[in-house]
């Protein structure tokens, strides 16, 4: 038996296939989806999700949002995503660094919480393009 798993943006359709396992970053940690799970609705926070088709992983880089399952069907509602495998490695690697070395910079010396936040955002969301790129 399989889940029928669909990714939505609000701009388009990431993905809408069946898969044997899912595993969702909920706000309160690494979620794990087989055939069969109870009903449940979770929020998810920046990071990657993972299914597996045919013994195959993929990842999508997931930028918060809702899943809700229930009958063996997940949606997941996200405000922005992206496939792993259309990220180039490489600029994600820089992408992630430049994120780092600010939201260092803004931590030790802007009081400002906006800014914080906003530089926080940045590192999480360069944290997961990353971890999308490699393999599980």
């Amino acid at each position: 038996m399989t889940l029928m798993v669909r990714v939505l943006a609000p701009d388009r359709v990431i993905l809408d296939q069946a898969a044997e396992e899912l595993v969702l970053p909920s706000t309160t940690g690494q979620l794990g989806i087989l055939t069969d799970h109870a009903p449940l609705m979770t929020a998810l926070d920046y990071g990657v999700l993972r299914y597996r088709v045919q013994n195959q992983w993929s990842a999508i880089a997931v930028l918060g949002g809702f899943a809700e399952i229930e009958d063996n069907e997940v949606t997941v509602l996200v405000n922005e995503a992206e496939m792993g495998e259309t990220i180039d490695p490489a600029q994600a690697q820089q992408e992630f660094e430049a994120a780092e070395t600010q939201y260092k910079a803004v931590a030790n010396g802007n009081p400002d919480p906006l800014v914080k936040m906003q530089a926080e955002r940045a590192l999480k969301r360069a944290r997961a393009r990353l971890q999308a790129t490699t393999p599980l």
